[in-house]
């Protein structure tokens, strides 16, 4: 799909929900969804030079809290980390880490930590152990693996999972709280949330989870995970059927990338994580946190950050 050519740099970017294949006419262009999807937009570049700072930030800021998530494909990439920032910082504040604003996403030889790994990271909301949590995820491919060598990035529409459970499934939700405590090389920390909590701006309630890893999975650096709310015993089925909600198909979206492609994830809906990916595969992102207009103090973190 082509989207109709912009005429200037500020042309508006329409966001009526329409199907894969349609125009907006040449006073604009409407976004594509994404397919095999509920949720996200995608606009694809008219020509191999545009760029996405051609592109009107406050109208792809609306379209990613209006979509949960956008996706910029064609279009020419940043040159190199300190482009992208510059990019990024149009968004809103950055989040600055220790390393800067730029997490370089890619396998360590030896890693220490499951986020350097090949292996498959479970869904978790970005900034749940850090003082102040995104809104915004910016994501750049500089390098793609291979077709069929894993590594698809995987957003879950957590409202999107409440409004169409069963009012029983909800209820049981409700009642867990989780205690999530992660220690690493960029913070040590405890975060308490309530599984079932509410969007920052909006009220709409949403998730905020992280999926437990088994105990004899072959992954680097454990969380350290407790559940309340719940017996003991109905905690596993608890798991097994949020896990279930939140992947099921027309809740979630595993994003293959291409060299090239900027993703724009809502921090505070989606939850998201990683596929499994062929060791030494060439993948290799970059990601950027933009906080919020005002930032969101995490509500709950405990300690560290």
């Amino acid at each position: 799909m082509k989207l109709t050519a912009r005429t200037t740099p500020t042309t508006p970017l329409t966001t009526a929900r329409t199907t894969p294949g349609s125009t907006a006419g040449t006073s604009g262009r409407t976004p594509a969804l994404l397919p095999r999807t509920a949720f996200g937009a995608l606009l694809e570049a008219a020509s191999p030079e545009e760029r996405p700072t051609d592109l009107p930030v406050g109208e792809l800021r609306e379209l990613v809290r209006e979509h949960g998530l956008l996706l910029l494909r064609g279009f020419t990439g940043f040159a190199d980390a300190e482009e992208l920032t510059a990019y990024c910082a149009q968004w809103g504040e950055i989040s600055m880490w220790p390393f800067g604003a730029v997490l370089e996403l890619v396998e360590h030889e030896n890693p220490g930590d499951h986020i350097f790994d090949h292996r498959h990271v479970p869904l978790h909301w970005d900034g749940m152990y850090r003082p102040e949590v995104p809104e915004f995820q910016i994501f750049h491919c500089v390098s793609a693996p291979g077709r069929n060598q894993g590594g698809g990035t995987v957003f879950s529409h957590t409202s999107a999972v409440l409004r169409e459970a069963v009012p029983a499934e909800r209820e049981l939700w409700e009642q867990v709280t989780g205690t999530y405590r992660r220690r690493m090389e960029f913070y040590d920390s405890v975060a308490v949330s309530p599984v079932v909590s509410a969007h920052p701006v909006t009220g709409e309630p949403v998730i905020r989870y992280n999926e437990p890893v088994a105990a004899d999975d072959e992954f680097i650096n454990h969380p350290d995970l407790t559940f309340s709310g719940l017996p003991e015993d109905g905690l596993a089925e608890f798991h097994d059927g949020l896990s279930r909600a939140l992947r099921a198909p027309r809740h979630s979206y595993t994003h293959r990338w291409q060299t090239g492609d900027l993703v724009v994830a809502d921090n505070y809906t989606l939850l998201h994580g990683r596929e499994a990916f062929t060791s030494r595969a060439p993948r290799h992102l970059r990601r950027v946190h933009v906080l919020g207009d005002p930032p969101l103090r995490n509500p709950a973190l405990r300690s560290g950050g």
